[in-house]
């Protein structure tokens, strides 16, 4: 999943809501959050502003 949303993340080429990359990948928003949350931690994306992530070039 956490390979998804960073794929997601870099086709948007901006920062993006956890809820606009579960539309858009057509899962549960609550999966694209704990995602989100493994990929902060291994250092893949970070939040510019408060709610968005984006991933680190």
């Amino acid at each position: 999943m956490e390979d998804k949303v960073l794929d997601a993340m870099k086709k948007a080429g901006k920062p993006v809501r956890p809820g606009d990359v579960a539309k858009e990948l057509g899962v549960d928003s609550k999966d694209v959050s704990k995602a989100i949350d493994a990929l902060k931690k291994a250092g893949k994306i970070y939040s510019p502003k408060r709610c968005y992530y984006e991933p680190i070039a």
